[in-house]
């Protein structure tokens, strides 16, 4: 029985980003598509519980079924292992994104919570993308060390509660480095702007602010030299050396 690789992203159905995926898993097993209708970007793990959430089948061909759901990539993976597949899948991938999921952005990416849902069940997952926010992004250099990856993972799976955050820059490419997560943030986030009414309004904006510009373990700085940065990602956020630390608390009464 060939591999079954369940594919999500939060750019939507219709991205370029996700086709190049679809081009890419199916070159390794069979390949069901749950994808939102619609950009989710910033959607983390939410979930859509006000209203109801919706599914339905966009293409079907041997070895590829392609859905689109209403609702979050998050949404998306549950769907998909609750009640549209019929055995557990072998991988879960999710993008390629259009722009980067580095730093702290792995905390608010829609490509990331869906990677997390699935690490969550046991399956091992991975995030795609690439430091390219255009619709028409040219995805071939990254997906020459994307597709290595996804065969690795394929072949050799991932330690239990661990998922894979892989980041590849724009253009040429230097090769592979496991990093660690940039210590950073973003500031300034919001504009202040002013309707033709009148009415003030916010846009969402800012800028991320590296903390360690010259730490060369960390994802951002093997992007800034042109490495594809993979940051292996615990959904177990537990701070087990503060555990001692904060023993003392027990004595409160």
């Amino acid at each position: 029985m060939k591999p079954l690789i369940l594919i999500t992203n939060d750019d939507g159905v219709q991205s370029k980003g996700i086709q190049e995926l679809i081009d890419m898993a199916c070159t390794l097993g069979n390949v069901v598509v749950m994808a939102p209708d619609g950009p989710r970007s910033a959607q983390s793990n939410a979930l859509t519980m006000a209203v109801p959430v919706y599914y339905q089948l966009e293409r079907k061909e041997p070895g590829l079924e392609i859905y689109k759901c209403s609702g979050t990539p998050t949404d998306c993976v549950k769907l998909a292992l609750n009640n549209l597949l019929d055995r557990k899948p072998d991988l879960i991938f999710s993008g390629i994104n259009h722009g980067s999921n580095s730093g702290i952005n792995v905390i608010y990416s829609g490509t990331m919570g869906a990677v997390f849902e699935g690490c969550v069940n046991g399956i091992p997952s991975v995030g795609f993308s690439l430091c390219d926010h255009a619709k028409d992004a040219d995805f071939s250099k990254a997906k020459i060390y994307f597709e290595q990856i996804a065969h690795k993972v394929m072949m050799e799976g991932l330690p239990s509660g661990v998922c894979l955050n892989v980041n590849a820059p724009k253009g040429d490419i230097n090769g592979i480095r496991v990093t660690q997560q940039t210590k950073g943030y973003w500031t300034e986030e919001f504009e202040n702007r002013t309707s033709p009414h009148g009415q003030d309004y916010y846009w969402l904006t800012g800028y991320f602010f590296n903390q360690e510009p010259d730490n060369q373990l960390t994802d951002e700085w093997a992007l800034s030299q042109d490495y594809v940065a993979i940051v292996p990602t615990r959904i177990d956020m537990t701070d087990y050396d503060a555990i001692q630390l904060l023993k003392d608390y027990e004595e409160i009464r």
